[in-house]
């Protein structure tokens, strides 16, 4: 964190000082929700939950190191004293942020923010100090955790920005303003609670709403919801996609036999062969939004290209591949699930199997579609029957079974419904035959992310 006195964090957050000898005390670490994670000269959140209040790990959080504990009322340590602590943790970061003079750049989309972020952080490495969001601290708690983990003399800052309603970006950008903003495509995501993908876009265009004269909005030229965003910014744009339409586009994909692509990445006159280290097709377009992010900052192209090629993901459940030495091949794709997403998991399956390995498929139930969840639902079972897939095991409640049902329905033969996670492993484990390849994928809810992890090692 950029360093405060407690008198200047105050004063930032609009507080009051309680317990603290001395006010000009320097606050140097970025401000921590989970006592279990404070770091020593930093700032401790005592936010209120519905099972747990963190007033109560108070003075755990500062016999850690904390400095001061940002809180709603004493609790017998040093501490800044606010009216709403997750309000005043936008505050501080705010303050933090417009003292902040490296580039900020800023993601936001249905889907492949995180690995976005993934790949355009392995880019900008390579020119100098990069704070990224970690895991995905992208709403009104992570984000400023994120903004207040800079340093002065940070040159990236590079922040992920989800949204489950209007004017939840727009927030996030009032608390740390981009000069170049990404976004990657609407999607499915959310339509519970959004109702449409019109509507969605609605809500993420916020990001390029945000962009000043001087700012750059990447857009993906793929996307007709997305590209059309171009009328709603001041800001200068860029365009990514596989077509013509983009100015930072990829020709002659192709994928190797574990489903990684390979492509000429293309920007004006330039052009260079680029090879993932990421699984899955669809990350091309991940790929080519971090390359025009880059590209927007100012990095050269070569450079770009450089960072690109064999780049991975870093953070985990993503498309992660694990070969056994019993011949297995894991999938771990568990962190989150969208229908789109999901299919294009289900695609990188019978890609890495190409029709002469046997396939597994364990889909848990896909959160938050509203009304469509059943229609969604249905056609994912249906895509497990027209890709070959041999074996789905479908986990959850009644959504789940709709997918069985539908798959069963257009011709899938070996399809078996559970209700939960815990009677997973013990049903593959049945049916394995050493060249299998399983693939592992639901919403961050259902927890299979754990199922995966423990397939992968054998257990």
């Amino acid at each position: 964190m950029i360093p405060m006195t407690l008198a200047e964090v105050a004063r930032a957050v609009r507080g009051r000082l309680d317990g603290v000898d001395d006010a000009q005390v320097t606050v140097t670490a970025p401000t921590a929700f989970d006592s279990r994670q404070v770091e020593h000269g930093g700032l401790f959140a005592a936010l209120s939950g519905n099972r747990v209040d963190g007033h109560d790990f108070a003075t755990a959080a500062i016999e850690a190191g904390a400095i001061a504990v940002l809180a709603s009322r004493p609790t017998g340590t040093p501490a800044v004293i606010v009216e709403n602590v997750v309000t005043a943790m936008s505050d501080l970061a705010h303050a933090v942020a417009t003292s902040y003079t490296g580039r900020v750049l800023a993601i936001t989309g249905s889907a492949g923010k995180t690995s976005t972020k993934d790949l355009l952080t392995q880019i900008l490495s390579r020119e100098g100090s990069v704070v990224a969001t970690q895991r995905s601290f992208n709403n009104e708690i992570g984000f400023p955790h994120t903004v207040m983990r800079v340093q002065a003399d940070t040159d990236y800052l590079v922040l992920e920005m989800g949204a489950r309603g209007r004017g939840h970006i727009a927030h996030l950008t009032a608390i740390a303003r981009p000069q170049i903003g990404a976004v990657l495509g609407i999607g499915s995501a959310h339509l519970g609670e959004f109702g449409s993908r019109e509507a969605i876009a609605v809500a993420k265009r916020e990001l390029v709403e945000a962009l000043d004269t001087a700012g750059i909005a990447v857009l993906n030229a793929d996307d007709p919801l997305v590209s059309a965003m171009a009328g709603h910014t001041r800001a200068q744009v860029l365009r990514f996609g596989t077509g013509p339409e983009g100015d930072v586009r990829a020709t002659n994909i192709t994928l190797d036999a574990s489903a990684r692509a390979q492509f000429i990445l293309r920007h004006g006159d330039d052009a260079a062969q680029v090879t993932l280290g990421v699984v899955g097709e669809h990350h091309v377009t991940n790929a080519l939004a971090a390359a025009a992010l880059a590209l927007s900052a100012g990095v050269g192209f070569a450079t770009v290209a450089e960072g690109l090629n064999g780049a991975a993901l870093v953070s985990g459940s993503r498309m992660e591949v694990t070969e056994r030495p019993d011949g297995v091949t894991v999938i771990n794709d568990a962190f989150n699930a969208s229908p789109e997403s999901v299919d294009a998991a289900l695609r990188s399956l019978a890609t890495i199997a190409a029709a002469t390995r046997p396939t597994v498929a364990v889909l848990g139930e896909m959160r938050e579609l509203g009304t469509t969840a059943p229609a969604l639902h249905a056609r994912i079972g249906r895509r497990v029957a027209d890709l070959g897939i041999d074996t789905l095991i479908t986990v959850g409640g009644h959504h789940a079974e709709l997918m069985a049902a539908a798959a069963r329905e257009a011709g899938s033969a070996q399809v078996t419904h559970v209700e939960t996670k815990d009677q997973v492993l013990a049903l593959i484990n049945e049916g394995l035959r050493g060249r299998d390849v399983v693939l592992i994928k639901g919403a961050n809810s259902a927890g299979l992310f754990e199922t995966a992890a423990a397939l992968a090692t054998g257990h």
